[in-house]
């Protein structure tokens, strides 16, 4: 028998999948063109490729600093399998950032693998250390990892906002409110004289710092 309900959900994801990161898109654009930013560069405002890092919070401005600030040079982001994960990375591909799929429980090594392969064809990757489902700003392995293992310097991308509306989520995600003003935190940072745990306690102090 045809089960009418699964078919309906089934129909109502894909339509969503179609619609849900065109409005995504749009409403980031909006907002992002509404506010008054500051760039505060701790170091070296560009690099040609590194390991790009923001909490999973900061998603809706994060990724449009990154590609401010790097114009046109090739990306993938990691990025999980489950169905929000699906969205987001529709919604990143309007960014030209192309998605990489999995996570530290699905499908992690053949992420890794994937990314491996992005880094040598001289592509940068971009990572939310938290994601994706928390807890929220906990440090996890895979961008220091994958930074040692390519001796590539990490790009951190943080911010600030006067006022905002943070949503009731695992991380807290946080949704700047129109026309107020971004404080917008860039640092390249260099971990390849550390070793995980150093490097790992290094990156969380640094993305902590200016975050909300």
């Amino acid at each position: 028998m045809i089960n009418s309900k699964k078919i309906k959900k089934n129909l109502l994801r894909k339509l969503s999948l179609i619609f849900v990161p065109i409005f995504l898109f749009l409403l980031m654009r909006l907002l992002w063109f509404s506010y008054r930013k500051r760039y505060y560069f701790i170091n070296e405002p560009i690099v040609e490729q590194c390991i790009a890092v923001t909490w999973h919070g900061e998603l809706l401005i994060s990724p449009q600093v990154y590609k401010k600030l790097r114009k046109n040079l090739p990306t993938s982001a990691i990025i999980s399998q489950h169905y929000n994960g699906e969205l987001i990375a529709k919604t990143l591909d309007f960014f030209n950032i192309k998605a990489l799929r999995g996570s530290s429980k699905r499908g992690a090594k053949s992420v890794l693998i994937n990314a491996i392969k992005a880094i040598k064809n001289q592509e940068s990757i971009m990572i939310t250390p938290d994601g994706p489902r928390g807890p929220r700003h906990n440090m996890s392995d895979g961008a220091v990892a994958l930074a040692l293992r390519s001796k590539l310097p990490i790009m951190v991308v943080n911010y600030r906002a006067n006022r905002y509306w943070r949503l009731k989520s695992w991380d807290s995600f946080t949704i700047p409110k129109p026309f107020t003003t971004l404080e917008i935190y860039h640092q390249v940072l260099d971990l390849s004289n550390m070793d995980k745990i150093e490097a790992k306690k290094h990156l969380q102090l640094v993305m902590n710092k200016h975050t909300l």
